[in-house]
């Protein structure tokens, strides 16, 4: 089966990390994978696996920007002439550019969905939803439902899968290391992800374990607002503001306690790969998380925009290290048994036969 990729951008990130892991294996099975987007940093991986790329100026995230037309006219010969089974959207922004392109050219449809979309007449009204939507977790597919209307009949759960295989090689902190001073989050610098809280809390977590480290690995607009936050506490020799990078693998095996504070969070896959390594995971309420996190099973939960909460559990783990353990060996555990990549991969599989088949 033919299958194009629209993404707005290819720049690391739980959305393009998704993306790149499905081509590489959806090309094992079989299929062929085109990939259209604005670019980014996750592309010369793709391209030195021989993956065909087509260059369009999606970036941005206005859904009837003149970009998303001239993007579609772009990609209109392309579908025809590789004779396109199916194209798969995975931005709000491409979803609209997929609803027109399958218009025209009659290849039908589908969408991931991997977080939460504001309300608007336009986005409730608007059908671009495509025959089949993915959602990554319970909440977001509740969030479809309640806050667009769409029926069940429409919605597919598929939780995002972790290749266990990438994360075999690597040592379990917390089995090498006598104390858990290196605290971390791997996310792009939004304020919806919740770094502020984050540095909030490091700055009381110090002042119980001075020798404790915050790595924040990640870019974004937000980026000197936060050096300016640790500035300010005084803990700026304690924060360490690193890239974005391509293989999490690498900068996971640099931290001890990993911790996604955010606000709002479809699922988290960068979490799944934090349990993988058999980190142990603070994270908020929110969203998808609780599917993955079991508060004091598999990590622990805090409520979201909580400082206090975040410090307090950040030096629960680092006082027991007993905990912590436990809580990383579960974790992995459970990303073996129910987040399988292989697993998620079929079912896209069986959307892709339902629909273009």
């Amino acid at each position: 089966m033919n299958i194009l990729f629209v993404t707005t951008h290819l720049n690391y990130g739980g959305i393009s990390s998704y993306t790149v892991s499905l081509s590489k294996l959806l090309e094992e099975k079989g299929h062929h994978i085109y990939l259209a987007s604005a670019g980014g940093d996750m592309l010369l991986q793709l391209q030195e696996k021989g993956f065909e790329h087509i260059q369009i100026p999606i970036s941005t995230k206005f859904e009837l920007s003149p970009l998303v037309f001239f993007s579609i006219f772009k990609l209109l010969k392309f579908v025809r002439k590789n004779h396109i089974d199916v194209i798969h959207a995975h931005t709000r922004v491409t979803q609209v550019l997929a609803y027109y392109l399958s218009k025209i050219t009659k290849v039908p449809f589908i969408t991931t969905c991997h977080g939460f979309f504001k309300q608007n007449i336009g986005r409730r009204f608007l059908p671009c939803w495509g025959e089949k939507v993915i959602a990554v977790s319970d909440a977001v597919r509740e969030h479809l439902k309640v806050d667009f209307a769409l029926s069940e009949e429409k919605i597919v759960l598929i939780p995002n899968g972790i290749d266990i295989e990438q994360f075999k090689t690597l040592k379990k902190k917390t089995d090498s290391i006598s104390s858990l001073r290196v605290v971390g989050i791997v996310a792009r610098l939004s304020s919806v992800k919740g770094h502020k809280y984050l540095i909030a809390a490091m700055a009381k977590v110090i002042q119980k374990f001075f020798d404790a480290r915050l790595f924040i690995f990640g870019e974004g607009r937000i980026k000197y607002a936060l050096v300016r936050q640790a500035e300010q506490l005084k803990i700026k020799d304690k924060v360490f503001f690193l890239p974005s990078v391509t293989n999490t693998t690498e900068v996971l095996n640099e931290i001890d306690i990993f911790v996604m504070p955010s606000s709002q969070e479809g699922l988290g896959l960068s979490i799944l790969e934090a349990q993988a390594c058999g980190l142990p995971v603070i994270a908020s309420n929110v969203g998808g998380i609780p599917s993955i996190v079991k508060d004091n099973l598999s990590g622990l939960l805090v409520p979201p925009e909580n400082s206090d909460l975040l410090a307090s559990a950040i030096i629960k783990l680092m006082r027991d290290r007993k905990m912590a353990m436990r809580l990383g060996q579960r974790a992995r555990q459970d990303v073996e048994n129910k987040f399988n990549i292989e697993q998620m991969v079929d079912k896209v599989e069986h959307v892709y036969n339902k629909v273009g088949g």
